[in-house]
């Protein structure tokens, strides 16, 4: 597995080396990042350390509730720790410029499609974008999606 590279770029955090650092961004409310996090903690425990990294307060607060490891707000927390994510979870609008009602600056969009770590992102989007072939179903379906990929992602690192 790739090495923990601390909640701070070039920092070390006691005991994490070897764990995947999965990256949940989320907006708004946290409502989708929460959910994420919730049903990742149920399924990996600690094994892995969740970084909650939020558009605002409250999104980042709802998910820090959800039990992320760690968490950070705004736009410049988002630039800074996306690059150290070993993977990204959130739905498709963070690589959307001015979606969520212009919480994802397009500095936000940049960096997260920019990030080296692989994004598995929901198909739930509210900027007008419709993505053709995707059935609809369910915020808990399309979670259990999300660890199913992230499973096998998690199998060849």
């Amino acid at each position: 597995m790739p090495g923990f590279r601390g909640f701070f770029v070039g920092t070390a955090v006691a005991g994490e080396e070897d764990k995947l650092r999965i990256c949940v961004v989320d907006g708004q409310g946290g409502g989708i990042g929460a959910a994420l996090i919730k049903r990742l903690k149920e399924v990996y425990g600690e094994e892995h350390a969740v970084i909650a990294l939020g558009t605002n307060a409250v999104a980042t607060a709802k998910m820090m509730k959800a039990r992320a490891n760690w968490g950070a707000s705004g736009e410049n927390a988002i630039i800074r720790t996306v690059p150290t994510a070993d993977v990204i979870l959130g739905p498709i609008s963070i690589v959307l410029a001015n979606a969520m009602m212009g919480e994802v600056t397009p500095a936000i969009a940049a960096a997260v499609a920019a990030a080296p770590a692989p994004k598995i992102l929901l198909p739930l989007t509210q900027a007008r974008v419709d993505i053709v072939g995707l059935s609809l179903e369910p915020l808990p379906h399309l979670i259990e999606k999300i660890i199913e990929r992230l499973r096998g992602f998690i199998k060849y690192v």
